[in-house]
């Protein structure tokens, strides 16, 4: 199992740890990777990391797509691989509804249409066998339509970037999972449940058995960010994760739609969403922290001390998880990780 470690976005005042990345490189992880919401972004953060770093990969985990034209998105992923030396992975993502209506000023409409089309055209930007055109519902290249100029033509990228730049996807829904087995060469998880590893994979095989170019599951990354938070009180290091859940099932979608809630729940805890989701839009937010049961946040994260985290990782070996991206700010946590996955 390869090792990743989640920078993630930043907080109300932008910094990035470069020791903690640092140590990371130096015990062999194999990625460190950045986010955006609505505050920092992706690209910037990891530009600034790989100019201090030499062997790590650098992945975005995720560019959204609102916020990039997919020709954006091919310039910047063939700059920053050239100019790290090969080491970028491009992943993307739609985001949620609220982000892309609240905050970049787009409609939220047929997003497994809008990621499909968009790899599409990134894929055939990078692979510049030919110059750029594209047919689809939602984008059209050259574009023809109202208030055009009439003056577009087809380009090819100036840049003879890698063509095999690796692309991944984030996908919390079953569709979406699909979609990154048939198109994408990894899929990143906010989440998973390594006991039932099927809720997953077997969209994701069913994706990669409509290919053509012979990429199989052993060829694909499974990607799941798991938060490692190391410490003597089981109890109190609990207490943040189920903050977190309570948003994430709660608060991060509505109520008939919320990505998490809903995968936690093919994932064997419907009876717990539902109880959190009730509570936190009802306005009750501690009482929907306090039902985020233990065995969730157990299941979710490796949460205590050493020991006890070196025991219930036994159950992610055989979870189908080729690369943990490890969630933590604690250099204690970032060496144990190493350890256990050596």
């Amino acid at each position: 199992m390869r090792l990743g470690l989640m920078v993630g976005y930043s907080g109300a005042q932008v910094s990035i740890d470069m020791a903690r990345i640092h140590l990371a490189e130096e015990l062999g992880y194999d990625s460190v990777w950045t986010a955006e919401a609505w505050g920092s972004d992706a690209v910037s953060p990891l530009a600034w990391i790989a100019a201090q770093t030499r062997r790590i990969r650098l992945g975005t985990g995720i560019m959204q797509l609102p916020g990039r034209s997919p020709a954006n998105t091919a310039m910047t992923a063939m700059t920053l691989d050239a100019l790290s030396g090969e080491r970028f992975i491009l992943g993307l993502g739609t985001s949620g509804p609220q982000v892309v209506e609240g905050w970049h000023g787009l409609p939220w409409h047929k997003p497994l249409t809008w990621l499909r089309e968009y790899i599409t055209i990134v894929q055939k930007i990078l692979a510049r066998d030919e110059p750029l055109t594209f047919e689809g519902e939602r984008y059209q290249i050259p574009y023809r339509g109202p208030d055009s100029a009439g003056l577009g033509k087809p380009l090819k990228s100036m840049v003879h970037g890698r063509k095999n730049i690796p692309i991944y996807a984030g996908a919390m829904a079953p569709k979406g999972q699909e979609l990154c087995g048939e198109l994408c060469d990894g899929i990143l998880l906010t989440c998973m449940n390594p006991r039932r590893p099927e809720v997953i994979l077997d969209h994701v095989k069913a994706g990669l058995a409509r290919r053509t170019d012979g990429k199989t599951l052993a060829d694909f990354d499974v990607a799941p960010t798991v938060a490692v938070a190391v410490g003597p009180d089981v109890e109190a290091m609990r207490a943040p994760f189920k903050q977190q859940l309570a948003l994430y099932i709660g608060g991060m979608g509505a109520k008939a739609k919320n990505f998490y809630a809903e995968y936690l729940r093919r994932a064997g805890f419907e009876a717990e969403c539902v109880q959190i989701q009730d509570l936190f839009l009802a306005g009750q937010r501690d009482a929907a922290v306090a039902a985020v049961p233990d065995e969730l946040v157990d299941t979710l994260y490796l949460v205590g001390p050493p020991e006890r985290i070196r025991d219930r990782f036994a159950q992610w070996k055989d979870s189908g998880v080729t690369t943990m991206v490890v969630g933590t700010s604690q250099p204690e946590a970032i060496r144990l990780m190493a350890e256990l996955a050596a």
